[in-house]
């Protein structure tokens, strides 16, 4: 701890590597910070080819599709503040699910149902509750 300016620091071979400062503010001087899905300054990505249904482990990931059958967003699988991306990684639309017993709304007109996106478009999906998520993006409809 350092009582001049009032910050505690972590670090390797004299050099100072995490500091957290009187504010709570945390500083990482170098290096990486992870969980368990990776470097926290990356998004994580799951590449599928196929149809996908998304899962607990994808919430903060983004989801590359190439399939047209595209993306299952199901029920009961996400808690709220859970979030995906998705992208179209392909030439064609591809599908986005609104699972069964999921309510998905389309951001741009409050809509609800399965969703289109476009070539290479981009999509979020937010869930509110383990029942309903928010959807929106470019080349989305």
């Amino acid at each position: 701890y350092n009582h001049n300016v009032n910050q505690f620091a972590f670090g390797t071979n004299t050099q100072a590597r995490l500091t957290i400062d009187s504010s709570g503010n945390v500083n990482v001087s170098s290096g990486s910070v992870s969980d368990s899905k990776g470097d926290l300054r990356k998004i994580p990505i799951n590449a599928q080819t196929s149809a996908y249904t998304l899962v607990l482990a994808d919430a903060g990931k983004c989801i590359t599709q190439t399939h047209s059958d595209g993306v299952n967003c199901p029920y009961n699988k996400f808690s709220a503040g859970d979030a995906i991306t998705i992208i179209n990684h392909s030439g064609s639309d591809i599908s986005i699910v609104q699972g069964s017993s999921n309510t998905m709304y389309f951001t741009a007109d409050g809509s609800t149902g399965n969703r289109t996106l476009a070539a290479r478009g981009m999509a979020t999906v937010f869930y509110q509750a383990h029942n309903l998520c928010y959807i929106s993006g470019s080349g989305l409809s």
